[in-house]
């Protein structure tokens, strides 16, 4: 009896699995499919942050302005710093929006993993939504101070007779945006190393209080950058704070566009952002074991 021979399949070639490299590696897409849990994560950050407090989202206002005062008393109205024709109040204001946009930011990022460890060990998720959440959120707290500097700025420019002129300065407005995205990048970026680092070294969360308070005093917050001498202005623009809050004052106060310092802020930024995304991707394995 003849047998009956079967076609021959054509061989499938193999299937070879290799690592992503580059930019490829960081798998950046993933944010947008997880954008949902960041829009939860975020929502649940800004509850937790006003839940059982008498005044709620009031200390949005009541910090800056606290902090305003007590510097204007002590370094506009005792030692008489120069406030480029602005009143100090204004100058200082305009300073600690941005960075207590970025200092929230930076705190609440650097130690999110930790703080979301019951999250982290249970469910997979990309974990850099985490600090990625953490530093968005402190948005709200943004948006409420920065209408309290609108009304400052018009409370002093319709007082008669004190000299006080403000002018409209339309293209740092539409540029205000992009300072307010370099804020949080710089938060974002530094948060990379700081979130990462702490899930090995809890130092990092003892440390990190300290850091914010050196970091403050070398932003030009309650002075302005001019009085740094010129020699030293590439230096101090190595800090990326300084060219958020001279963005941000150029911007509403219309003073000369402190243009070489704003783009080392964002070369520095992006070496940072770019070094942590790989750091962060490389100890995310070990997250879930070690936290």
């Amino acid at each position: 009896m003849a047998q009956t021979q079967l076609p021959s399949k054509p061989l499938t070639p193999p299937l070879i699995l290799r690592p992503t490299r580059g930019i490829g590696s960081l798998n950046l897409r993933d944010l947008w499919t997880y954008r949902e849990l960041i829009y939860f994560l975020i929502w649940r950050d800004i509850k937790v942050r006003y839940k059982q407090t008498l005044l709620g989202a009031s200390w949005a206002v009541i910090q800056p302005v606290f902090q305003m005062v007590v510097y204007t008393l002590l370094f506009g109205n005792l030692a008489q710093l120069d406030a480029e024709g602005n009143p100090y109040p204004i100058l200082n204001l305009t300073a600690l929006l941005p960075w207590g946009l970025f200092q929230k930011a930076l705190s609440d990022a650097g130690r999110s993993l930790v703080t979301n460890r019951n999250i982290i060990t249970k469910v997979y998720f990309p974990r850099l939504v985490i600090p990625v959440s953490s530093v968005v959120a402190g948005l709200v707290d943004f948006i409420i101070g920065f209408g309290v500097l609108i009304g400052l700025i018009l409370y002093y420019h319709n007082i008669p007779g004190n000299g006080y002129q403000f002018s409209l300065n339309l293209p740092g407005l539409l540029m205000l945006p992009l300072f307010i995205l370099l804020a949080l990048l710089t938060a974002l970026s530094f948060s990379l190393w700081l979130s990462a680092m702490n899930v090995i070294y809890r130092d990092i969360a003892h440390v990190l209080p300290f850091i914010t308070q050196m970091w403050f005093f070398i932003t030009p917050i309650v002075y302005s950058s001019t009085v740094i001498p010129e020699k030293w202005r590439f230096i101090y623009a190595l800090n990326p704070m300084v060219g958020v809050v001279d963005g941000f004052r150029w911007a509403l106060l219309g003073k000369s566009a402190p243009e070489a310092t704003i783009w080392i802020s964002v070369i520095v930024t992006l070496l940072v952002l770019i070094s942590g995304l790989y750091y962060f991707r490389r100890m995310e394995r070990t997250f879930a074991d070690t936290i």
